[in-house]
């Protein structure tokens, strides 16, 4: 028996790591320059005060990473392509033209990060940004799906930057752990901008599209589908504990010495001080590898969900010239978004404002095709939800609405947060 169970568990792992990719992936790269940016103010701003938000966030995220697993595994289907079916092509076109617009802001911002983290080494963003995007470009069409993902896993890997960073930080560990799991809930509107920003840089539009996608050109299906959501669960786990980790170190060796910054590479900077220039060092390796990273899952990400929902060939381990539309959008992609980062006094702070508003617009209606396609037992068959996880996942989608579109709100009318509440 013991045997028969050791061979059965070494078979299990062997399946698992075959399977192990998209939800890493992805929830990995949701720690992008964006979401670093966010983290590091959180922690610098309100020191140790967010941290509590750090499991509630983790269970949205696994309630709807897990549903597009699901949706990929059992019908072998994109979500722009489960969208189109279910909803026609017109609800499809607006959808599509949303998420461009808020990807390609995305995209520059990810190029934004890698010139603002090569300059703290002295390096000129007219040599980082078209280096960069030359390598992103290179690697995605030239690479095989296979060749793509092991390098996107090994990026995964850098992320272990910030919990050195944060190793390094030397936080009160007590105080870290105690504002984990006991929630200080500041009812000013800074505060609250923050509790939404943090969500909102967590659970994204696109990360829906590319994760599907990425399960159904690996290949997953509904027998695998258990390996699949082990991949989800890791992967938001993880994801979520290099953004602990970036608040701790920011809260230790920011926010106790009452310093003030605006990025993410000021916070690399600011480390110094406090922590030393090695965390300096790891902070600044971390955000280019996350820029680097999220400026190649992006355009990927566009690609993907155009391609699925206009019906044309898609795929990293096609051709070119067998699937022009879907290159043809990555490489227009990265051509913009890099341009946009070489031209003078380009207006990078509007274009990440427009994306995320539109990104704030989006979200809600995207979580919500995806809930009535996931239950929709024409397609689902006997892996639609079931009552308890529905429950749990249109709550989850209702918390997410809400604070989405009060920070929606108060990027449209500035302000708007402070009318609502008190100024801390």
């Amino acid at each position: 028996m013991a045997a028969v169970l050791r061979k059965l568990s070494r078979r299990n792992i062997l399946l698992f790591l075959s399977i192990l990719g998209p939800g890493i992936i992805t929830a990995n790269v949701d720690n992008d320059a964006g979401g670093i940016t966010t983290y590091s103010l959180a922690g610098a701003r309100y020191g140790y005060g967010l941290l509590w938000m750090m499991l509630p966030t983790m269970a949205a995220l696994v309630v709807v990473q897990e549903m597009c697993a699901r949706m990929g595994a059992v019908t072998g289907k994109g979500l722009s392509d489960l969208i189109r079916e279910r909803f026609g092509v017109g609800v499809t076109f607006y959808v599509m033209i949303a998420l461009y617009l808020t990807n390609l802001g995305n995209t520059v911002s990810e190029f934004a990060g890698i010139a603002a983290s090569l300059e703290i080494f002295g390096v000129s963003r007219f040599i980082s940004v078209p280096l960069s995007a030359a390598a992103v470009w290179l690697l995605i069409v030239k690479g095989s799906y296979r060749i793509v993902e092991k390098v996107f896993l090994f990026a995964c890997l850098i992320y272990l930057a910030y919990p050195l960073a944060a190793i390094l930080a030397k936080p009160d560990w007590m105080e870290v752990a105690r504002a984990a799991v006991v929630p200080d809930i500041r009812w000013d509107g800074g505060y609250v901008t923050m509790m939404i920003a943090m969500v909102g840089t967590t659970i994204a539009p696109w990360m829906q599209f590319y994760q599907q996608a990425t399960v159904v050109e690996k290949g997953i299906t509904r027998e695998q589908y258990a390996f699949a959501r082990l991949d989800v669960i890791v992967g938001c786990f993880l994801a979520i504990v290099v953004a602990f980790f970036i608040v701790a170190s920011c809260a230790a060796a920011i926010h106790q010495q009452g310093l003030t910054v605006e990025t993410a590479a000021d916070a690399a900077q600011a480390l110094a001080p406090a922590a030393g220039p090695y965390a300096t060092l790891l902070f600044a390796v971390g955000l280019f590898n996350a820029s680097l990273f999220a400026a190649c899952v992006l355009p990927l990400s566009t690609a993907y969900y155009i391609c699925e929902g206009m019906g044309w060939e898609l795929g990293v381990d096609k051709s070119f010239r067998e699937a022009p539309q879907f290159f043809g959008l990555f490489t227009l992609s990265i051509v913009l978004s890099a341009l946009v980062i070489m031209v003078p006094d380009a207006p990078l702070l509007a274009i990440m404002y427009l994306s995320q508003v539109v990104n704030g617009a989006v979200l809600p209606a995207v979580l919500v095709l995806m809930l009535l396609i996931v239950n929709d037992r024409r397609i689902m068959g006997a892996f639609v939800n079931g009552p308890a996880f529905n429950a749990v996942s249109w709550f989850t989608v209702g918390v997410v609405t809400l604070l989405t579109l009060i920070l929606t709100a108060d990027a449209v009318w500035p302000g708007f947060m402070e009318l609502i509440l008190p100024k801390g």
